[in-house]
C-alpha cells in the first residue's frame, strides 16, 4: 500500500511528465498543420488541457469509487 505522501509524488510526477510531453507535442505537431503560436501560447495550452486532464481524473476516480462502493453495499445486504 502507498503512503499519502508517495501517491502525491507519483501524481505530481506523471502530472509535470504529462505536460512536458503535451507542449512537446504541441511544438511539433502544431505547425504541420499550419498553427503558429509562440511559446508562452504552447505554455498556456499545455496549462489548460493539463488542467482539463487533472478534473477528468479526480472525477472518473470518484465515478469507480463510488461505483464500487455501491456494489459493496448491494452485496453486503
Amino acid at each position: 500500500m502507498q503512503s499519502r505522501l508517495h501517491s502525491l509524488a507519483e501524481i505530481l510526477f506523471s502530472t509535470l511528465l504529462g505536460y512536458v510531453v503535451a507542449v512537446g507535442l504541441q511544438i511539433v505537431v502544431f505547425p504541420l498543420f499550419g498553427i503558429r503560436v509562440t511559446f508562452t501560447e504552447q505554455n498556456q495550452i499545455g496549462l489548460i488541457f493539463t488542467a482539463v486532464s487533472l478534473v477528468r481524473g479526480y472525477l472518473v476516480r470518484r465515478l469507480f469509487n463510488w461505483l464500487k462502493h455501491k456494489s459493496g453495499a448491494l452485496v453486503a445486504h
